[in-house]
């Protein structure tokens, strides 16, 4: 595994004012729920997310309709917004199908090189060690994060609760449908519940489900995002959690 030298154990000032705060977290969790792209690894580390969304919007120039995306949705780096974007102009079209198949199959190429978060493996098969049922709620392909986790040797911590993106794009992230299905799966309520994520949509889709909510970020910019969010707590490297969950 290659860790990412700059990060650090950094959490936020009123976690640091406040040291029981992270440890409560893992205390309290029976349930962990995680984000995929970002907590668990980078999924387009070796590929490039900006060169999918760039080709996800050229193709769409020559299949759809003119005008569909915005100027600031056709430059946009994260293809998760062309996508919502088409959705939300021709929700459930065949034109939706298709962008999503494609999305689903750049995503999977980028499977094979996607770079694993610093102390993720080792913080997974330990929270299943003591106990803990796992679970993964992401906007990406449930296919990628299969093929994922089984490279690593993880999927058997989470298997078989992994909840990604459907054909209904409403169930997306900020949404909590899909933390609200693995909790039910799992006959788990959700104050026995953790979700980690590194995305303001994943800290309000666990406001939505009643769920506490651990930020990862693996840079400042990120961090001050998820605080601005609301988050109480964010780490800036996932050992900082495995060092308490050790305890």
């Amino acid at each position: 595994m290659t860790f990412d030298k700059t990060q650090t154990d950094l959490v936020t000032s009123e976690t640091e004012a406040d040291p029981l705060g992270l440890r409560e977290l893992i205390e309290r969790a029976r349930v962990v729920l995680w984000d995929f792209d970002g907590p668990i690894c980078r999924l387009f580390a070796g590929h490039s997310a900006e060169q999918v969304a760039a080709g996800l919007v050229e193709w769409l120039e020559g299949r759809g309709p003119a005008g569909l995306l915005t100027e600031a949705e056709r430059n946009s780096p994260d293809p998760q917004v062309v996508l919502r974007a088409v959705d939300r102009r021709q929700p459930g079209s065949d034109l939706v199908a298709e962008v999503e198949e494609r999305l689903a199959r750049a995503e999977l190429r980028a499977a094979a090189s996607a770079m694993p978060t610093a102390y993720a493996d080792p913080l997974i098969r330990t929270w299943t060690a003591v106990g803990a049922r796992l679970a993964v709620i992401t906007n990406n392909s449930p296919l990628v994060v299969s093929t994922y986790l089984t490279g690593r040797g993880l999927l058997g911590c989470f298997a078989p609760h992994i909840y990604g993106r459907t054909k209904d794009l409403r169930h997306l992230k900020p949404d909590p449908h899909g933390l609200n299905s693995a909790l039910t799966a799992m006959s788990a309520a959700p104050s026995d519940a953790l979700l980690i994520g590194d995305a303001v949509s994943d800290h309000e889709a666990a406001r939505r489900a009643g769920v506490a909510f651990l930020g990862y970020a693996r840079n400042e910019r990120k961090a001050e995002l998820l605080r601005e969010a609301g988050a109480r707590v964010v780490v800036r490297s996932l050992n900082q959690v495995l060092r308490h969950l050790r305890k």
